[in-house]
Parts: structure tokens; C-alpha cells; sequence
């Protein structure tokens, strides 16, 4: 048995024999692949079923949209009818921005804007009355409280205005790499449904925001009465001009049946360049911002280095004259 596997001539005959069975193999089996056609529509049909049971599941268990508020912060703002008294058109488009959603994060909101204030206003005239008033007259500490005030009324804003910039810079970061992976997808053959939510669990290591919200896009996908009204979404909670630009590329391959993988060729590129020309920007302005620390930090140290031992030997030598 040994000699005759070692032997280059058998172990010739064994591989062209695969190679012949193999061919044979799928020839005839593409004769019989007509006669499972119903069969495998209804796989199909299962487990498309079945991806939206999961991603509802997903949206219900992750998202929020279905989270309901019965703390103390959401009585506060309904016995105070905080709602209307800071009535913000734009503050459930924003809280969305920073991945905040539902009925919760907004009562917050409306809370925390309402006691913020009076929270910085109790806080700083406290201790500037009672502990310690740095020795400024009573107008200056009137003046101080009062700013403390004003600045817990904007806090909220500010904090919420902070949170969606983070949260942009994390999604446009990786979303040209989101862009390759849904093209490879699309044009492997995948469904864009399958696709986007391939594409959402394999770029949660790069950013764990624009997996979120791929997801969410997945579930909505399969859940809204339009498709339409998804890419939609995607592009509000986003907030982006490289994120739109995209969702309507896809809204019109929707409607008008053009090309997707061309279109998301030319949106991947386009983002990416969008991505360089960003850090080739904060590569050009940071000469200028490094100018303030070289001279306060750098040139003093340097002056010293420089200067330093000629003035210890200057000194030494008028030492030895005297």
C-alpha cells in the first residue's frame, strides 16, 4: 500500500479520477437543481421571516423607540409641564444624533435643562458666601452666581451639542470601510437587508455608533411601509452631508432600479476623500495652534538649555578674577 500511493504515477491516476468525478458530478447536478426551486423559495421565505422576527427583537431590546418612562424625572416634567414650557422643536432629532431615543432621554432632558440652573446657581453661592469668597466685594459674587446660572441653563445644550460632534466623528470614520463591505456584499449577491446587517456586525469593532445605527436601519428596512422613510432616518440621526449624499444614492437606486454597486463605488470614494481632505485640514491648522505652546513651553526650556552653562561659566570666571 505504501509503494503504490508513493508511486507519482497512481497518485496521478487517483487525482485525474476526482477531477473526472467531480465534473461529472456537477453536470449532473445542474440537470436536477430545477426540480427544488419551490423548496428553496420557501428557505428562503423562512428565513427572511425570520431575520425581521430577530431584528425587531433587536430594535425593541436595543433601540428604545419602545422604552417606555415612569421614573421620578418624567413626573417632575408633567406636573410642571416642562415639555411645553421648554418646547424645542429639534430636541428628539438631536437627542436621536446623540444616540439617544425614546420617550426617556427627553424627559431627561427637559429635567435637567429646568434644575440645571438652579443646581450651578445653589452650588457656586454656596461657596463663594459661605466657604471661601476669594476676597472679591459682594457685586462680584452676585455677578458670579448669577453667571453660574446661565451657564446650567445652556449645560444641556452644550453637553448634547458635544455628544453628536463625538458621535459624527466615530461614524464618518469608519463609514467608508461600511461602504466597502456593503459593496462587497451587494455584489456577492447578498440582499441589501443582508447586506447592511452583515455589514453592522462586522464593523462594531471599528465603531460601535455606526453599527448601531446600520442595525437600526436593517430593522426599519424590514418594519416601515416604505423604504424610503429608513434611508431617511439613517440620514437624520446621522446628520451628515457624506451619510445623505449616500441615502439618496440608494433611495434612487430604489425607485428608479439604477446600479447599486456603482453607486456605492462613487460614495465610498467620495468619503473617503471627504475623510483625508478632514485630517489633511487638521494637519495644515496645527502649525497655528502649535505656536501658542512652543513659545510658553519650548522656548523657555530652550533658553535655559542654551544659555544655562554660559552664564554658570560667566559667572565662574568672575569668581576666579576676584
Amino acid at each position: 500500500m505504501v509503494a503504490f500511493l508513493t508511486n507519482p504515477q497512481n497518485l496521478l491516476s487517483i487525482l485525474v479520477g476526482v477531477l473526472a468525478f467531480a465534473t461529472l458530478f456537477t453536470l449532473l447536478s445542474s440537470f436536477g437543481g430545477g426540480a427544488k426551486l419551490e423548496n428553496r423559495m420557501n428557505a428562503v421565505a423562512v428565513r427572511r421571516d425570520e431575520l425581521k422576527r430577530r431584528s425587531r427583537q433587536a430594535l425593541a431590546k436595543d433601540s428604545g423607540l419602545r422604552h417606555t418612562d415612569a421614573g421620578f424625572h418624567k413626573d417632575v416634567v408633567e406636573k410642571l409641564n416642562l415639555a411645553k414650557m421648554l418646547e424645542d422643536p429639534k430636541v428628539i432629532e438631536k437627542l436621536a444624533q446623540a444616540g439617544y431615543r425614546g420617550p426617556k432621554p427627553l424627559n431627561r432632558f427637559y429635567f435637567f435643562r429646568f434644575a440645571s440652573p438652579f443646581i450651578f446657581f445653589a452650588f457656586v453661592g454656596f461657596y463663594l458666601f459661605i466657604f471661601n469668597d476669594f476676597g472679591l466685594p459682594l457685586m462680584a459674587r452676585v455677578t458670579a452666581t448669577m453667571a453660574a446660572a446661565v451657564v446650567g441653563f445652556y449645560a444641556p445644550n452644550i453637553y448634547l451639542s458635544n455628544m453628536i460632534t463625538k458621535r459624527q466623528q466615530s461614524i464618518m470614520q469608519a463609514f467608508p470601510d461600511a461602504l466597502d463591505l456593503l459593496l462587497i456584499c451587494v455584489e456577492s449577491g447578498m440582499s441589501i437587508e443582508g447586506a447592511i446587517q452583515k455589514v453592522s456586525q462586522e464593523i462594531g469593532g471599528s465603531s460601535i455608533e455606526l453599527a448601531e445605527e446600520l442595525s437600526l436601519l436593517s430593522a426599519e428596512l424590514s418594519y416601515l411601509p416604505e423604504r424610503r422613510q429608513a434611508y431617511e432616518g439613517l440620514a437624520k440621526r446621522t446628520n451628515h452631508a457624506g451619510v445623505k449624499a449616500v441615502t439618496t444614492s440608494m433611495v434612487q437606486a430604489e425607485q428608479y432600479g439604477t446600479p447599486l454597486g456603482a453607486a456605492l463605488r462613487t460614495m465610498a470614494k467620495e468619503n473617503r476623500d471627504l475623510r483625508m481632505s478632514a485630517a489633511e485640514k487638521k494637519a495644515a491648522a496645527l502649525p497655528a495652534k502649535l505656536t501658542v505652546p512652543m513659545i510658553v513651553f519650548f522656548l523657555p526650556v530652550l533658553f535655559v538649555v542654551i544659555l544655562g552653562p554660559a552664564i554658570i561659566n560667566i559667572q565662574d570666571t568672575m569668581a576666579k578674577s576676584h
